[in-house]
């Protein structure tokens, strides 16, 4: 899983049938202390997010494939949740 925070869309005008009904977004990765790490991945949404939510990622083919419900869809990485907030082990607060 990776924490993110989406920065932009991304518009394509042919994609693969199961894209239809799915946004693509631009997420960066962030550290847990919600700070941009500078990496950024697309990832396919699935939870309704906008551009400046920070969101929970599922970046590995075959669970997105899981939560898309299909055996083939060519997808990588999924969004999956928003992120409300993050407790790091040592118990600090952010």
């Amino acid at each position: 899983m990776i924490l993110g925070r989406v920065i932009g869309t991304v518009t394509s005008t042919i994609e693969h049938p199961d894209y239809q009904g799915h946004r693509l977004l631009v997420v960066e990765k962030i550290d847990e202390k919600r700070n941009p790490t500078g990496a950024v991945v697309l990832a396919m949404d699935h939870a309704g997010t906008g551009v400046g939510e920070d969101v929970l990622v599922l970046d590995e083919g075959n669970g997105a494939r899981q939560v898309l419900g299909s055996k083939t869809a060519p997808v990588r990485t999924i969004i999956v949740g928003h992120l409300d907030h993050v407790e790091p082990a040592d118990g600090g607060d952010k």
